[in-house]
């Protein structure tokens, strides 16, 4: 397994957080890997082998591209024998804006929508192992789209807001940053994202535990509370539990016996 990411260029850094390839491998049966929820919208574009989810308890497969909208718990996803991904991970109050498409809660957004479009010409790359030339059209297309759109300058400063604290952020205080009352920041938030302020802060909080414990996974749960802006130990147990179905303990136990398969940086998937 592979995986390596990427920075948008800086035009698209008010709207994208970055591009990322991923390349695992799997034989004819179908395997499992979960998605572990973070404060970011993607864009997936997938190559080869197959990519699918369980609904309705069948395995439905997932065209390319597809759209993964914020989790709120993990979700597995299905593959079998090679599989190639390019990611695109967005701010999630704009990538509805950037892709002109209406707001939503859904977790799964399959789309039609003009970015369709690109797909045929990755997919010939991809299959010239020639990652750096599909990225390189990627990030061109989205320059293009970027061009057209004008961000909303109170969601903007929200974001940033946002985003310095690492979702360690009373919401009045990123109204105050954005120059905007509490009830017309959390209007406009929710109108472009489909979630209120509290929801993304809180998953980017739990972003950041995550990844701490993947990368450190003997950290001391006290203090990393204290860290991110946790009331105690507790709280975070309990937020960490509610986005990833674990303990943060038990993810941590996890995480060690999982590195020793996976890249120490691979935070974005973790096996199942």
């Amino acid at each position: 397994m592979q995986h390596q990411e990427f920075e948008p260029p800086e035009a698209l850094r008010d709207t994208i957080k970055c591009f990322w390839y991923n390349r695992r491998e799997s034989g004819e049966t179908e395997s499992g890997f979960e998605v572990v929820p973070d404060g970011s919208a993607e864009i997936i574009f997938h190559f080869g082998g197959s990519c699918s989810i369980v609904n309705n308890g069948e395995l439905q497969p997932l065209p390319s591209p597809f759209m993964v909208g914020l989790l709120n718990q993990p979700a597995i996803f299905y593959m079998k024998n090679r599989l190639e991904i390019i990611g695109v991970r967005c701010f999630p109050w704009t990538v509805f804006d950037l892709l002109g498409l209406p707001s939503g809660r859904d977790w799964i957004r399959v789309f039609e929508h003009p970015i369709t479009q690109l797909q045929p010409r990755l997919n010939q790359l991809m299959l010239g192992g020639r990652i750096a030339e599909a990225l390189t059209e990627l990030k061109q297309y989205f320059l293009e789209a970027r061009s057209r759109v004008a961000i909303d300058s109170m969601l903007f400063k929200a974001g940033v807001a946002i985003n310095e604290a690492k979702g360690n952020i009373p919401v009045s205080q990123v109204a105050a940053a954005a120059h905007a009352t509490v009830r017309t920041l959390e209007r406009n938030f929710k109108q472009s994202s489909g979630y209120t302020v509290k929801d993304v802060s809180g998953l980017m909080r739990f972003e950041q535990a995550r990844n701490q414990l993947w990368l450190y996974p003997d950290s001391n749960l006290a203090s990393l509370a204290h860290e991110l802006g946790y009331t105690d130990q507790s709280h975070l147990s309990r937020e960490f539990k509610r986005y990833s179905g674990s303990t943060p303990a038990a993810f941590a136990r996890k995480a060690k016996k999982a590195k020793q398969a996976l890249d120490s940086n691979f935070v974005a998937f973790i096996q199942a």
